[in-house]
């Protein structure tokens, strides 16, 4: 069970669950009301084929020689030899039926649009990392990041709330992914030596570090930038300055240190701003 919690990354599930909260709160701002049901089946959904993604991933980096004891991340059970290739692909594949079972109710109430979202949200749980173009081996990391887990999560969240497409959701999905995605690049820059041996063309692979440190700065200027847009520039934007100072600090600490171990306190650093920011999004929504 250790070796399941392990392959799993529950630290990661922030990234599925609060671009849920986010587009929860937007929704009853833009219309008073929200549909705790529907939340429901919401989060379980995105839970699931987040985990699948971490399944697949454990294992299909395995495969590919990516994960060697010269990581400097987190113990990979599949690497470690703590579960089989067959048996993690096969937990993958029991999460994605998971997430079809918590999505069909959202079917039910919304139709075929749930289909367009889930089908390549469900492909792309193994093509991150699997198939003809896996994702996280060409540099677009990053991309599927901002898109899926912000982009389409905070608007299909939004849609499975109010049935309408609202431009705010867009920018507020921007946001959430622009914040996702910093974890991605910090998790590749800490890795950018082994994944250059292994050909995992990451940005940080292909761009080198300080484009990558750039990229960082760019994305967190972009979520605070959509706050502005979504709430003016008035006093409720003090609810996002713990968060925004938080993101300053992760910024300054990347800048000054090479990649190695204490990467990993810098992912935590910004696993905390997406949720800071999560909360301060739903203080506003309220206000």
């Amino acid at each position: 069970m250790k070796s399941y919690i392990l392959a799993s990354r529950p630290k990661t599930l922030p990234a599925a669950i609060v671009p849920v909260w986010v587009g929860c709160a937007l929704a009853h701002r833009l219309t008073e009301q929200w549909d705790g049901r529907l939340a429901f089946y919401t989060v379980m959904g995105a839970v699931w084929i987040q985990v699948a993604t971490n399944f697949f991933n454990d294992a299909i980096d395995s495969q590919k020689g990516a994960d060697t004891d010269a990581r400097l991340g987190p113990l990979r059970a599949t690497a470690a030899g703590h579960l089989s290739i067959k048996t993690v692909y096969t937990a993958a594949f029991l999460c994605l039926l998971l997430a079809a079972f918590f999505g069909f109710p959202l079917f039910m109430e919304r139709g075929w649009p749930m289909i367009a979202i889930a089908a390549p949200s469900f492909y792309l749980a193994y093509g991150y990392t699997g198939g003809p173009l896996p994702l996280a081996y060409k540099g677009l990391g990053e991309l599927f990041v901002i898109l899926f887990f912000g982009v389409v999560a905070v608007m299909g969240t939004v849609f499975v709330q109010t049935g309408v497409w609202y431009v705010e959701a867009l920018v507020a999905g921007l946001a959430i992914g622009c914040l996702s995605a910093v974890l991605i690049s910090i998790n590749n820059l800490r890795d950018i030596d082994e994944d250059r041996v292994n050909t995992k063309n990451t940005l940080a692979v292909k761009w080198g570090r300080r484009a990558v440190l750039n990229l960082v700065w760019m994305m967190i200027v972009v979520a605070y930038s959509c706050a502005v847009w979504l709430f003016g520039a008035g006093s409720d934007l003090l609810y996002f300055l713990p968060a925004f100072l938080l993101g300053l600090l992760i910024i300054r600490n990347i800048h000054r240190h090479l990649p190695g171990q204490i990467y990993n306190k810098f992912l935590a650093m910004a696993a905390l701003q997406l949720i800071l920011y999560a909360a301060a999004f739903m203080l506003n929504c309220d206000s």
